[in-house]
Parts: C-alpha cells; sequence; structure tokens
C-alpha cells in the first residue's frame, strides 16, 4: 500500500485529495496547525492526522520525521497555502513575509526535509499546488502571484537535480475552486484609493465559473499514478482556457484584455 505526506489538509483541496486516496486505497498522512480540531479525517481507517505549521522549521523536520518512521513514504504533496490580496500600498510587511513565508518557503522547507530520504530510496515524487496564478495574474494579487510563479520556476530548476537522484517533482495549477478559500483562507487588505477597482474585481470573480474541489483532487491523483514525466498539470477547464488564451493573444494583449475584464476599460 502506497502512501502520501499532504499538507494543508484541514479543508478545501488538501483535505478533498486526502480522502481521495484514502478511498483508493492509500495510507495519507495528513497534516494540518490543528489536527485535534479535525473530526472528518481522523474517522477514516487509513488517515493519519499529523500536527504541521510550514512556517515552523523545527516543527517541519520533526513531523516529516515521525512521518518517516510511521510509513514509507511515496508521495510528498505540498498544498499548504493562502492568498493574500489588495493594492501593496496597503499591505503590511508583515503581511509579505508571512505570505512568501507560507506559500514558498513552506514548500521548500517540507521538500528540503524529504529530499535525503527520497535520495536514499532513489525515489520519490513531489507534487506542489501552485495556481493558474502561477501562469497568468489577476489585478491586486502582485505578491500571490510572485509566491505562484516563484514555486513553478523553483519546480522547474528542481527538476533537473532529482531526476539525477531517481526522484520526480510536478506542480498541480487550479484555476478557480469551489472551497472556502476566499472567505477562510484570503487575506484582503483594501485601501480607499482602489476602492472601485477592488471592487469590479471581485465582482468579476464571482461571475468566475469554479471548478468543484473533488475534480481538482482528482488532477493530483492524476499526477501522482500516471507515470509521467511531466512538470505542470493545468487543473479546471478555466485554467486552461485562460493558460491557452495568453499562448494565443501574446503577454502585452492578454494583460490589457485581464484589465478590461476585471478592471474596466
Amino acid at each position: 500500500m502506497k502512501t502520501i505526506f499532504i499538507t494543508g489538509a484541514s479543508s478545501g483541496l488538501g483535505k478533498a485529495t486526502a480522502k481521495l486516496f484514502a478511498a483508493n486505497g492509500w495510507n495519507v498522512i495528513a497534516t494540518m496547525r490543528r489536527p485535534e480540531q479535525e473530526t472528518e479525517l481522523g474517522q477514516i481507517p487509513n488517515i493519519t492526522l499529523l500536527p504541521l505549521d510550514v512556517t515552523n522549521l523545527q516543527q517541519v523536520r520533526s513531523t516529516v520525521q515521525q512521518a518517516i518512521a510511521l510509513s514509507d513514504i511515496d508521495v510528498v504533496f505540498n498544498n499548504a497555502g493562502y492568498g493574500l490580496m489588495g493594492p501593496l500600498e496597503a499591505i503590511s510587511d508583515e503581511q509579505i513575509v508571512r505570505q512568501f513565508d507560507t506559500n514558498l518557503l513552506g514548500v521548500i522547507r517540507v521538500a528540503q526535509a524529504f529530499i535525503p530520504y527520497f535520495r536514499e530510496k532513489k525515489r520519490g515524487l513531489f507534487l506542489t499546488t501552485t495556481s493558474i496564478g502561477g501562469h497568468i495574474t489577476f489585478p491586486f494579487s502582485s505578491l500571490y502571484h510572485a509566491t505562484k510563479w516563484a514555486l513553478e520556476g523553483w519546480n522547474e530548476s528542481m527538476a533537473f537535480e532529482l531526476r539525477k537522484i531517481g526522484v520526480g517533482t510536478k506542480t498541480i495549477a487550479p484555476g478557480g475552486i469551489q472551497t472556502d478559500f476566499i472567505g477562510r483562507s484570503l487575506d484582503f487588505s483594501p485601501h480607499p484609493a482602489y476602492q472601485q477597482w477592488t471592487d469590479s474585481l471581485f465582482a468579476g470573480i464571482e461571475q468566475h465559473q469554479f471548478s468543484p474541489v473533488e475534480a481538482i483532487a482528482a488532477v493530483v491523483y492524476e499526477a501522482a499514478t500516471d507515470g509521467k514525466d511531466q512538470l505542470v498539470y493545468l487543473a479546471g477547464p478555466d485554467a486552461e482556457a485562460m493558460h491557452a488564451r495568453r499562448r494565443e493573444l501574446g503577454n502585452e494583449a492578454f494583460h490589457q484584455q485581464m484589465e478590461a475584464t476585471f478592471l474596466g476599460a
């Protein structure tokens, strides 16, 4: 029986992925900041809950070692993250640090802790949730995009060295997902000077067609099991359509179209 280690499994895509892999006969080590508050996953026999705050380096190292002691890990799914939105001048330095610490450095910390283990086994796979926002951008999300574009570049470069030791690495780039991301996992900082444009942005987002979280979890499962040497998995019809549209129009024309769509002419 194979085992997957998942970060950010308390809700949304992480939780749906844990349930899907467990239903398909995998052992699942589902990590989250407060596992004592999780009431659903803990009732599933082949799911083990462990505490993990990816911004805490010592806890990353200790939880990874605990997971390795519990099971032979085959796949690591770096999924923990959240969105920071708002005009840059409204965002504090503390918020900036937290965004990079969670979305980017947290992924790197977990991967670095697992690499020696995978190298010794000469096999293993890293999956990382990025976003279509790692390939295109939306207004007033510059720091979120900075982390997701960084993850795509990090993953592509890491693939060179990991292949040499028999280890794979892939990103999952979803579009909009029907989860509580906007309510639970979004940090928005308003500024009165930009009010009309941020209102326009959120009005546009509300019209967006979101994918069921189970459909995105299915892409994660595909990436984990298809045996392909593929760097990026676009997840969701909107992600595929926006990615194709940017390639079709070119960077500048696509950027202008996005501005007109979400901020008005």
